[in-house]
């Protein structure tokens, strides 16, 4: 019988004496296709790669990531070396393995870090994660000994049991079962605070889910402003001039250039999210608005910084409830089941500082056009697409959406209207308006 994680460690016998913990026995990854069973090894795992001998680099928690999690959805057969040189170290299809043996050797190196980890007396009580040698997928153990205070310290406790007028033998018995069911309970109560850290999956890991399980890095796209430097020559419109970069371009024209420039607000959001995607161990890679193309948008999980100056993210938008306008100064954003309603808006002929409140859109959708799920964090002005990635990296704020969602929404694209309060040119911290799944 496969043990669960209660089953970890010692028990009580028939007479209420403490039996001996049996020897660690491999568990299966089927064990782990429940909940509970899932959330033990991933806190584990995190548990690991915050340890020095992983987080100082880059190939081993990705690779040891990416094998438990997939032994973890049951698809330990996949976990070839080829298709971990293409899936965590981007290497092309056809690449020679022998020629370039890095899932070869990144593998052998965590093996000898996990035994490292392992090593030290305060990780004997914690759940095994290893990388049997000749394979890729992952092997979970229950630990090689549980903790003292759960097998030993409250049970070895005298019981103390009341004087009692004789009674038949079998009344007896019935008491000394009870009172040893009832010592029973502080250690269980200990064992429930013990496991604590395995909590379940919260809600912005659900929403994040399609894209950190997604095998190809993540592209993350930040908008950028247009060209307003000055060309050589009179413009052909009554437009902006236009200027492209050539041979003869200086670096002080290449400066007005749009497609070297960055918002403030666009890049505090984008440094945001590659410290959460870093967290996650999530392999990424940044690209201007200007410098994407649809090839690229094709290529994996995408994350879109910026609405108004990111033009994929207003050309990806498609059917949804919630979408950018413009009418003039006046930037909104349309509520399909309320098109005539403008109260989230901003006017950009006001002065800066006069704003008191800015308006963004979160949202997570697989892309029709793309067939790739997309991430959008985009505000009418740069206050509110600095609040749309606070709320994409803070669990806080989606917990108040998990509370009122119904179902299994984390299967749905999500579409979350946020507000955020702003105070002489500083936005406040996000808040959740109309949250829209389907």
């Amino acid at each position: 019988m496969i043990q669960s994680p209660l089953d970890w460690g010692a028990g009580l016998t028939s007479r209420g004496k403490i039996s001996e913990p049996s020897a660690p026995t491999a568990v299966a990854a089927g064990a782990y296709q429940t909940e509970v069973g899932r959330t033990v090894i991933q806190a584990q795992l995190e548990r690991i790669l915050a340890n020095p001998l992983f987080k100082n680099s880059k190939r081993y928690p990705n690779l040891l990531r990416y094998v438990v999690e997939r032994t973890l959805d049951g698809h330990p057969e996949e976990l070839k070396e080829r298709t971990l040189g293409i899936g965590v170290f981007g290497r092309d299809p056809n690449y020679d393995t022998n020629l370039d043996p890095v899932v070869r050797t990144t593998a052998a190196e965590i093996r000898k870090r996990l035994a490292q980890y392992y090593q030290e007396p305060n990780h004997e009580t914690e759940p095994r994660i290893d990388l049997p040698v000749g394979s890729y997928a992952a092997r979970f153990q229950p630990p090689a000994r549980m903790p003292v205070p759960l097998t030993t310290a409250l049970l070895t406790e005298p019981v103390l049991v009341p004087l009692i007028s004789p009674a038949p033998v079998t009344r007896r018995r019935t008491h000394r079962a009870a009172w040893l069911a009832l010592s029973a309970i502080p250690a269980l109560l200990i064992l429930a605070v013990w496991l604590k850290p395995w909590t379940p999956h919260s809600a912005l890991d659900r929403l994040w889910s399609p894209v950190l399980d997604s095998s190809s890095p993540v592209l993350l796209c930040v908008g950028q402003r247009p060209f307003i430097g000055f060309s050589a020559t009179e413009p052909q419109s009554s437009g902006p001039p236009q200027y492209a970069a050539g041979p003869l371009t200086t670096l002080f024209q290449l400066y007005y250039l749009g497609s070297q420039n960055v918002a403030l607000p666009d890049v505090m959001t984008l440094g945001r999210l590659t410290g959460f995607l870093q967290a996650k161990g999530k392999a990424y890679h940044i690209r201007g608005e200007s410098s994407t193309t649809f090839e690229d948008l094709r290529d994996g999980p995408v994350v879109l910084i910026g609405a108004f100056n990111n033009d994929w993210s207003m050309r990806l938008m498609g059917p949804r409830r919630f979408s950018f306008e413009r009418d003039g100064d006046t930037f909104w954003i349309k509520d399909a089941q309320n098109p005539s309603d403008k109260s989230h808006a901003a006017n950009y002929a006001m002065p800066y500082l006069k704003l008191t409140e800015d308006f963004a859109l979160v949202s997570r959708a697989l892309d029709p056009v793309t067939e790739r799920m997309v991430v959008l964090a985009g505000g009418l002005t740069g206050y509110g697409t600095v609040a749309a990635g606070e709320f994409l990296s803070n669990p806080a704020y989606m917990e108040t959406i998990n509370a009122r969602a119904q179902g299994k929404w984390a299967r749905k694209n999500v579409e979350v209207l946020i507000s955020t309060k702003v105070i002489n040119g500083k936005s406040g911290p996000p808040k959740a308006v109309i949250a829209h799944f389907w």
